[in-house]
């Protein structure tokens, strides 16, 4: 095993973190913009598998990164089992509502999804052929919880109420649509798997919303027998979990879930996740995106603490959440190079 990424996600402790940074495929490279505008929207983008691959591989060709994360998007998952989605530009994605047995009732089996999916696996293979020998290809998707909070409100919202909502009003069938995302998830990771990615991580993006009961059940739950079923399938694969904003809910979370590696965001530190979750295994984060629009001394200081306080167990570097457009591609390049010779 000579993939630094892999070796940090098998326990090893490396002298230089292997760097990856979650949407760096995406709009504060003009590259991508560039590809985004030929491929006409970002739909078009996501299921074009030659385009897809191209700004996948557009910040390895920049960066070096040692990983390149397939380029998709999380809600593809909800189109493939039958949601209507479309993009509202400046305001993001929508989706027809679930809202009850009805609704559940008219989403396609879990087995039709590939006929939907298939760009995307196609895409992964590209990436395979691709791709740098020495950097790691990643594919992911949406963990559960998040994925139903976008279906059942048919946008992002910022507190998930309405899938609290429906949670406690009607808990069959709010349980029937995280049972069906669940089994998605399942088989949409192992194709990806069975196209060439060596990596899968699953974002849970609004899982700190959850409190304490819920959130055993509906983040630690679903990423236990999505990980259990892709290692059963896939034995060796390592999975990489991000309950993020989970607070103390990510002590004992990679144990739990069998997850080989536990991403965290910005808002709990590096020495605290250093002493407290790294005894478990692998860390993965958690530079402030911010830092990647201010960039400066901040940048340079914040990027070297990290790096310490991580240094003595399997680390991989990355920000505590995805790059926003209006970070500077320059700041990446200062990241990057103060990580390596940190």
């Amino acid at each position: 095993m000579t993939k630094t990424l892999l070796r940090a996600l098998a326990g090893e402790t490396l002298p230089t973190p292997p760097i990856w940074m979650m949407r760096q495929a995406g709009r504060y490279l003009p590259e991508y913009r560039a590809t985004r505008a030929q491929a006409g929207d970002f739909l078009s983008l996501c299921y074009n598998p030659e385009l897809a691959a191209e700004v996948t591989l557009q910040p390895i060709r920049r960066y070096g990164f040692d990983a390149a994360i397939l380029f998709a998007d999380i809600l593809l998952v909800p189109q493939a089992l039958g949601a209507d989605l479309w993009f509202v530009t400046g305001e993001g994605p929508r989706l027809s509502t679930i809202t009850g047995p009805a609704d559940m009732a008219a989403l396609k089996p879990v087995d039709a999804i590939h006929e939907t999916l298939n760009p995307i696996y196609e895409t992964v293979r590209i990436l395979s052929r691709e791709l740098p020998s020495e950097t790691t290809l990643i594919g992911f998707a949406g963990a559960p919880w998040t994925v139903a909070t976008y279906m059942i409100a048919g946008r992002g919202t910022h507190d998930q109420a309405p899938a609290h909502a429906l949670m406690t009003g009607d808990p069959a069938t709010f349980d029937a649509l995280m049972d069906r995302i669940t089994e998605a998830t399942i088989e949409y990771l192992s194709a990806q798997i069975t196209a060439g990615a060596e990596v899968v991580k699953l974002f849970d993006s609004w899982a700190g919303s959850l409190p304490a009961p819920a959130f055993a059940k509906y983040a630690l739950e679903p990423a236990k027998r999505i990980i259990a079923a892709l290692k059963e399938r896939h034995p060796g694969i390592p999975v990489i979990a991000f309950p993020r904003e989970a607070g103390e809910g990510y002590v004992g979370f990679a144990k739990a879930t069998g997850a080989d590696c536990l991403a965290i965001d910005n808002s709990v530190s590096a020495e605290w996740a250093a002493q407290t979750l790294q005894p478990d295994g692998c860390v993965q984060g958690n530079l402030a995106s911010s830092h990647m629009v201010t960039g400066g001394q901040a940048l340079v200081d914040e990027t070297r603490r990290i790096v310490e306080a991580f240094r003595n167990g399997p680390h991989i570097f990355n920000l505590g959440h995805g790059i926003t457009p209006d970070a500077n591609p320059d700041n990446v390049a200062l990241m990057i190079e103060t990580v390596r010779s940190a």
